[in-house]
């Protein structure tokens, strides 16, 4: 799996919609490779890749999304796009999820 296939993934996740590093670990072809996906995220620096719309499996934002402003600038793109929260502050993953 390559980052352009990673990056190819995340920018087909539709706006009000998140995937899990899994998710996009199977999309791009690779069930086990949701560490590398966290890592393409890490490294990427193209803004036409939504960053932001990749979440932990259970709805967790990334602390390494600090790289791009903090948790709060991403759970405020998310809710910008209807994203919904559960009282917790993890993403509604039963709601919007996105499996490809």
């Amino acid at each position: 799996m390559t980052f352009s296939q990673v990056y190819a993934v995340v920018r087909g996740i539709p706006r009000g919609m998140v995937a899990s590093y899994g998710d996009v670990a199977i999309m791009a072809g690779t069930p086990h490779g949701a560490h590398a996906v966290g890592f393409a995220m890490r490294c990427c620096h193209d803004k036409t890749v939504p960053c932001h719309r990749v979440v932990k499996g259970d709805g967790s934002l990334s602390e390494s999304f600090d790289l791009f402003g903090g948790a709060e600038a991403q759970r405020a793109l998310l809710r910008s796009e209807g994203v919904s929260f559960l009282p917790d502050g993890r993403v509604d993953m039963a709601r919007c999820r996105y499996r490809g």
